[in-house]
């Protein structure tokens, strides 16, 4: 790796998850391209002063944002790669896997999910029970599949052999952490919550903040978004519009009975 990559790559070692998100600034959710405004610092220093307008659920729901967004750049990336192997440059691909491991796999899955929401849905025994087995051996192979992607792009270039390959385990593992998400967004997560009483979901609401600056420092989800933000604006894939579909086409004739 030559020296201006490795000095790209610094902040995003996994020597530390608080060195990936690392001199990120607060910004608004909403704000894509990492802009500050001096309006949007008084209103959310009051938030979390006030402790705790956002609840643990709405913070596993809004991590799964930050974590689909990074699906996105990998199934983007999957389809430039299989038109051109040289179209999508591997540092950012590397950045994005580091941002998974850091924030989804180290915190969000080991730190919050695999300590609070599986536990406690075993010992309720509900209908949600029922995914907690696979969600943990989906979480190790997620893991295997970073590794895997983590390795490969060390290097400048994709050996010829090893594009095919690398393709579909980037689809794969989008194809898994989709339907992931989306069973725990609309099952395990409101099914955890209905465990629990107000008092103890305020109590963990409180927990999962003090979990995240432990794990990143202050504004760890903030510099997330900046995060996949910057990794978004690097491959093109920053402008919402840009993933509008394209109108229908014309609904064909529905044949007369008498043509029939």
């Amino acid at each position: 790796m030559n020296p201006t990559r490795r000095e790209l790559l610094a902040g995003i070692s996994l020597v530390g998850a608080g060195a990936l998100l690392a001199g990120c600034k607060r910004q608004p959710a909403g704000n894509t391209n990492g802009a500050v405004t001096e309006q949007a610092k008084p209103e959310e220093s009051s938030s979390e002063e006030s402790g705790g307008e956002v609840s643990a659920v709405e913070d596993l729901m809004r991590e799964h944002g930050v974590l689909r967004r990074a699906l996105l750049v990998y199934r983007e990336s999957a389809a430039k790669l299989r038109e051109n192997a040289t179209s999508v440059p591997l540092s950012a691909l590397e950045k994005n896997a580091q941002l998974f491991r850091a924030f989804g796999e180290e915190y969000h899955e080991k730190k919050l999910e695999e300590v609070y929401i599986i536990p406690s849905l075993r010992k309720v025994q509900g209908p949600a029970a029922v995914y907690t087995d696979v969600i943990l051996a989906q979480h190790v192979r997620g893991r295997e599949v970073t590794d895997y992607i983590l390795a490969v792009t060390k290097a400048d270039k994709l050996p010829s052999a090893a594009v095919g390959p690398f393709i579909e385990a980037l689809e794969s593992f989008v194809r898994m952490y989709e339907h992931h998400a989306a069973v725990e967004d609309t099952i395990v997560f409101p099914a955890w919550k209905e465990s629990l009483s107000d008092e103890e979901l305020d109590s963990l609401s409180g927990t999962f903040e003090e979990i995240e600056t432990a794990q990143f420092g202050e504004d760890g989800f903030e510099s997330a978004l900046k995060r996949i933000a910057e990794i978004e604006e690097s491959l093109g894939l920053a402008n919402l519009a840009m993933f509008t579909a394209p109108p229908p086409p014309t609904p064909p004739p529905i044949p007369s009975p008498s043509a029939k």
